[in-house]
């Protein structure tokens, strides 16, 4: 009743298991260019800027506060985020350094 099933016979010339590997290597290249190597990129920027950081600058943290650095340690920085009001925040917390007068502009 129920009819034989045969393997079909690969192209002729062709090593399917080449092109299999082949296009492994083409998607582990892809993900290389497309997603590992933009976001070290963005890491080794990131670094780079806090790492510059310097008293009287102007920033943004990840949470969105805006301040005036005051202290720099080597894992924290002091914010001044109002007149005579400081806070205490990491260094990789920083997000965007601002050009300078930028706070008196908001």
């Amino acid at each position: 009743m129920i009819a034989n099933a045969y393997a079909q016979a690969g192209a002729p010339g062709a090593d399917a298991g080449m092109l299999n590997i082949g296009m492994l290597v083409l998607m582990l290249v892809v993900f290389y260019f497309i997603l590992i190597r933009p976001q070290m990129k963005r890491a080794k920027e990131h670094k780079a800027m806090i790492d510059a950081l310097e008293k009287g600058a102007e920033v943004v943290t990840a949470g969105g506060i805006v301040g005036r650095i005051t202290k720099i340690a080597d894992a924290y920085i002091t914010l001044e985020v109002a007149p005579n009001t400081e806070i205490t925040v990491q260094k990789q917390a920083v997000q965007t350094l601002l050009p300078k007068g930028s706070i008196k502009a908001l």
